[in-house]
């Protein structure tokens, strides 16, 4: 088990990030050489993450391009920055060799408009000069992103490129023992939180003033670099689950869930649903639709264990006919739902009655992942509720340890 210290300490081993930097890095490069590929070009922040171990800031992300990495042959990762950013890396990521700490050459995804074609070619040379330099030139690249400008350049260029994301995926599937304790971290902050959230729910505030509280909350405590999101949502808001928070105030008697979508600790994410009734204790109607919900959540977990498939585990859901009448699987697209957990919100593996049945993935020790139910009366209330896990080879470890066997009463 954890030791759940977040700062580090000279008498306690905790977590050891030059080992979780080295696996990391070494992960990528075997899922590479696997796929039969030369080289990886990272443009996505948590793929940039995982090879080099540097930080994505807020403003920079979800504009891929700003900042990239390459991983070529059996070389260290070289790491394109924007502008002279480069020179605070140097200082603070020793990890990494100077001479592989470049400048970037970025379009912002065709914002650039006509210099757009200029940028993308000093990029793609960059790209053929790294590929050189490390002996895989005229090797198979995989790329984990493209656009309209990198898809013409790959042509004119002569770069032979492939899915390189496949393998990041593999890479990223599998956490070793230093990721799982960020994890477990994860966890232990999420239920502080849940337990914040408990404290302040009251009738008369709002949803959006929890997630506020919640965000302050959560700033507040040391390694956490950003939230992606803390859903909250009351009465009707609650089914169908928009997934969203508003100005709407919470009245007693009201089903508020929250769900912490996702905190983000030394790049790990969480995803942790809760539900609570505010004010009033819930009715025998609402436990009986949480009860259900309940059960399918534990179902499913009940199912998790090394050697199995996620197909054994959306079977033990039912369908989205029989539990809401719909037509068709995707119309209950993340109601009964897993997905994996790391420094993406979705790493594998992503389980779902749409494709689990027909194209299962084999569960291996060292996943992590959430799987959540949610179930409801049509806009009037519904409930959802979720655990985090790490699958090891005799045993499923849960850690989000907020009370879960029955809805959460907060009284006035």
């Amino acid at each position: 088990m954890g030791s759940f210290g977040i700062a580090g300490v000279d008498w306690q081993e905790r977590i050891n990030w030059d080992r979780l930097r080295k696996y990391r890095l070494e992960s990528a490069r075997a899922r590479m050489k696997a796929n039969g590929l030369g080289a990886m070009l990272c443009m996505y922040d948590e793929n940039v993450r995982y090879i080099t171990s540097t930080l994505t800031p807020g403003w920079n992300r979800l504009k891929p391009g700003l900042r990239y990495a390459m991983l070529c042959g059996d070389g260290a990762p070289v790491l394109f920055e924007q502008g002279d950013i480069g020179i605070q890396i140097e200082r603070h990521s020793p990890w990494l060799p100077k001479e592989n700490i470049r400048y970037s050459y970025a379009w912002i995804k065709g914002a650039a408009g006509p210099a757009s074609q200029q940028q993308v070619k000093k990029f793609m040379n960059a790209i053929k000069e790294e590929m050189k330099r490390h002996g895989v030139a005229g090797e198979k690249l995989g790329v984990d992103f493209v656009d309209i400008n990198m898809l013409r350049a790959f042509e004119d260029e002569g770069i032979v490129w492939d899915d390189g994301m496949s393998a990041m995926m593999e890479a990223r599937a599998i956490k070793n023992q230093d990721e799982q304790e960020c994890m477990r971290i994860v966890g232990a902050i999420g239920d502080a939180a849940h337990y914040e959230t408990m404290k302040f729910l009251k009738p008369g505030v709002t949803e959006n003033q929890v997630t506020a509280h919640i965000m302050h909350f959560l700033y507040n405590i040391p390694g956490i670099e950003d939230v992606e999101d803390v859903i909250v949502s009351s009465g009707p808001n609650t089914w169908p689950n928009w997934r969203n928070f508003s100005d709407r105030i919470i009245k007693p008697g009201d089903i508020v869930f929250m769900d912490l979508a996702a905190l983000t600790w030394n790049g790990y994410k969480s995803c942790y649903y809760r539900t609570y009734c505010v004010g009033k204790k819930p009715t025998q109607e609402m436990k009986d639709y949480y009860a259900t919900a309940l059960g399918w959540l534990y179902d499913s977990i009940d199912a998790v264990k090394a050697g199995t498939t996620t197909r054994e585990i959306a079977m033990k859901w039912p369908s989205a006919k029989e539990a809401w009448g719909y037509e068709e699987e995707d119309q209950a697209a993340a109601n009964l739902w897993g997905h994996g957990l790391g420094l993406a919100q979705y790493d594998p593996p992503v389980i779902s009655r749409i494709w689990s049945l027909d194209h299962p993935i084999e569960i291996k020790p060292g996943m992590v992942f959430a799987l959540e139910t949610q179930h409801g009366k049509n806009l009037e209330f519904g409930v959802r509720i979720e655990e985090m896990l790490i699958v090891h080879e005799d045993k499923t470890e849960i850690i989000s340890s907020f009370p879960v066997e029955e809805i959460t009463f907060v009284d006035m």
